[in-house]
């Protein structure tokens, strides 16, 4: 009897499920992350286990599968950052998101880029896709140290949510810098073009159609919703709509669709008068986006080849190394020099959440995107292996040091900080209702 591939595919992945969802209370009390145990099955299930999982087939590699269905994980999850944010969108309170955004992604790129130009033999263009690539820190695996619900107000989390939020979309100026670097060394050919349409414009776009298309479905949801009320079943898949006309729409006038996409809720989370609405919604979106981070990490085990990774370890390595313990804590930490509390300016961070932001740099499925993204538009031969690879390696190290490490380490955070600073930890305000 011959059973199909896709179905033993199926009963795994429904295997795993179950056994994940039932034995989550004692998942999360481990120094575990759930993203370790689906890299595990993911390796199982690729050429080294039982070659369920088939994306990469005799030197034939399915990269825009992969660009397509981490692109929708990505937009899922930063729409995800945007609800859980309810701090006053003022310049000031956003203070530690700027400093995230505009100092330390800006100088872990170009610090990557010369750690590929000086050790990795690199020309600038591969070396500033490689900074670019590896820039971005996760909206998806980063659920730990992210705010916990919209009563939260801690300054580490909201800063790992926003940076998380915001640094998928606005890594992408860098990597079509690198892009163009490749096809053209002559960088005065294309560089007023890159000024005005990638920088300029496709932010500016990108910040007005997540505002406008949001303010449309929200009046159109309240208009309708007046007339005749939706099935209650069916009313979360607003949320799912609202991310996928905002992408669509943005990426259609040439604007950042992840940068709409979390602008849009950030719209939809004030939009509403009933709060429960937007909790009902960011509840929804919350399960999807779990549901979706098991098939990307799984994809993501069922790809790696030892022979490869093997070839470039050492350059990951280096990279790795540089990257954790050197160029994001330093990085972190002069991004941070006198910053203070948004709800308590003359209180300063304390040194060890500013180390906090230096160590939770975690790299994941927005890697995995540009890097299939690179794939598609110009990025190919030994290059293209270079960077895929320790990509890869990368991503695979910080789910694990960074899975193993975020539980204790926001515990001891929380105990050890947040309730010594008042900075509003998620355990105060339980206690408090």
């Amino acid at each position: 009897m011959h059973i199909d591939i896709y179905i033993i595919d199926l009963l795994v992945i429904g295997t795993l499920l179950l056994m994940v969802t039932l034995g989550s209370g004692w998942i999360s009390r481990l120094p575990l992350s759930f993203a370790i145990i689906y890299l595990v099955v993911g390796i199982l299930l690729g050429p080294y286990g039982f070659g369920l999982i088939q994306l990469r087939r005799d030197d034939v590699f399915n990269a825009e599968l992969l660009g397509r269905i981490t692109e929708f994980v990505v937009i899922v999850s930063v729409f995800s950052c945007g609800l859980k944010i309810v701090r006053p969108l003022r310049w000031k309170d956003w203070n530690i998101t700027t400093r995230l955004i505009g100092l330390l992604m800006p100088i872990s790129i170009f610090a990557l880029a010369i750690v590929g130009k000086m050790f990795l033999g690199m020309n600038w263009g591969e070396a500033i896709l490689l900074g670019a690539i590896l820039a971005p820190t996760d909206p998806v695996l980063a659920s730990e140290v992210q705010l916990t619900d919209t009563n939260d107000q801690d300054e580490l989390r909201f800063g790992l949510t926003s940076e998380g939020g915001l640094n998928d979309a606005l890594a992408f100026p860098f990597v079509y810098f690198g892009l163009y670097a490749l096809k053209d060394n002559n960088w005065n050919n294309w560089l007023k073009q890159w000024i005005l349409v990638d920088l300029i414009w496709a932010i500016a776009s990108g910040i007005v159609m997540g505002i406008v298309v949001a303010k449309a479905v929200v009046w159109l949801d309240k208009k309708m919703q007046r007339r005749r009320k939706a099935d209650e079943l069916m009313e979360d898949f607003v949320a799912i709509s609202t991310i996928l006309l905002t992408y669509s729409l943005t990426e259609i006038v040439n604007g950042y669709g992840f940068l709409a996409v979390f602008v849009a809720g950030l719209v939809v989370q004030r939009s509403y008068r009933n709060p429960e609405k937007s909790l009902a919604q960011l509840e929804f979106v919350e399960r999807i986006e779990k549901l979706l981070e098991v098939g990307t990490i799984l994809l993501l085990g069922s790809i790696l080849l030892f022979k490869p990774m093997l070839n470039h370890a050492a350059q990951s390595l280096l990279v790795i190394i540089l990257l954790f313990l050197v160029i994001r804590p330093v990085g972190a930490w002069i991004s941070t020099i006198g910053i203070r509390h948004f709800n308590s300016h003359r209180r300063k961070l304390h040194p060890a959440t500013r180390w906090l932001f230096g160590w939770f740099g975690i790299r994941g499925v927005g890697s995995l995107y540009y890097l299939a993204y690179a794939f598609g538009n110009g990025l190919k031969g030994e290059a293209a292996e270079q960077i895929a690879w320790i990509t890869y390696t990368t991503i695979i190290v910080s789910v694990v040091i960074h899975g193993i490490s975020s539980t204790p380490l926001m515990n001891w955070y929380e105990h050890k900080i947040a309730n010594q600073t008042n900075a509003n930890p998620p355990a105060t305000i339980d206690e408090g209702h």
